[in-house]
């Protein structure tokens, strides 16, 4: 089973939690890679620091362009990133890139670019690219002010797509957020698939993806 790992937002943690269900899997025994299909801001090289650290979290050999076949360098929206250097961003090229990696792997982790209906090209989302892949998604919520409305609407989103949320994680972003376990009480009252854990606190400059596998209770998942 792989799955593809969603957000509420940009920056709310997508790739700490990538990362970290790649570490409980290769615990498990699997062969596991990330896949980041799209990135916006990357460095000289044309490569992305969060591609790269889900490379770094597998256990297969895989080249950076199969993790991340389309990089640019600008940190915007995608499909305007990819406009920017007269690019398109081709579903096709994306999915030979996947069924590379799932020819591999026993698990893929498949990190979307910024919240679930970013655009990626004129008539096409990160909605349609889950929808292309046929997996299952994980929401990771940012737990900060605002993050119920986000959350609910988001899993309205994937519900829309016709694709299965197998669970959600909490990402704690706000040290000092008021009432944040009734916030994530209410989460788990109105969102009808399991929580899968709640990362605590993260130093923002140096997560640590194999401490917060610890706090990720992938038993729960459908395997």
């Amino acid at each position: 089973m792989s799955y593809f790992i969603t957000g509420t937002d940009t920056g709310v943690g997508k790739t700490l939690v990538s990362c970290a269900l790649l570490h409980a899997f290769a615990a498990q025994g699997k062969r596991v890679v990330g896949f980041k299909p799209v990135a916006a801001g990357c460095d000289d090289e044309d490569h992305n620091e969060d591609a790269q650290r889900l490379r770094a979290a597998g256990t297969i050999s895989a080249s950076y362009g199969q993790i991340n076949p389309y990089c640019f360098p600008l940190a915007i929206a995608p499909h305007l990133a990819a406009r920017h250097v007269g690019a398109r961003i081709d579903f096709s090229r994306i999915l030979h890139s996947y069924a590379e990696l799932a020819g591999q792997a026993d698990e893929v982790i498949v990190e979307g670019v910024g919240g679930f209906c970013v655009p990626l090209n004129d008539q096409q989302d990160s909605a349609d690219l889950a929808q292309s892949l046929e997996l299952p998604v994980i929401l990771v919520v940012g737990m900060r002010l605002g993050c119920l409305n986000h959350a609910l609407l988001t899993v309205r989103a994937i519900a829309h797509s016709q694709l299965k949320c197998a669970g959600w994680v909490a990402n704690v972003l706000d040290a000092d957020m008021p009432a944040l376990q009734q916030n994530i009480e209410a989460l788990q009252e109105r969102i009808d698939v399991p929580l899968l854990g709640v990362v605590p606190y993260q130093d923002q400059a140096n997560p640590d993806s194999r401490a917060v596998a610890a706090f990720l209770q992938i038993n729960l998942l459908e395997q």
